[in-house]
């Protein structure tokens, strides 16, 4: 039960992340992304429905951080993703 919730908290904070928020996580975990593409990837992640604690959800959703800035990005984002679910 606490560990559904707990993943129920990590996942909202995914859908409702800001570009700065991101920044910020990625800075405390050593990730190196760029403020434009902490954006996209907000503006990306905004509204979405994903359970990053799920791995082919995860890895849809880092192919399309990848098609959307790069695949560099997308293995740091994941990085970070990972961290989350620890």
């Amino acid at each position: 039960m606490t560990l559904a919730i707990f993943e129920n908290i990590i996942n909202h904070k995914i859908k409702t992340i800001s570009a700065d928020e991101l920044l910020k996580y990625a800075s405390q975990f050593q990730i190196s992304i760029t403020k434009e593409q902490a954006q996209k990837i907000a503006r990306y992640l905004r509204g979405k429905q994903v359970n990053i604690f799920n791995d082919s959800e995860r890895t849809a959703l880092i192919k399309e951080i990848a098609r959307i800035t790069g695949p560099e990005t997308a293995r740091q984002v994941n990085k970070l993703f990972i961290q989350f679910t620890k």
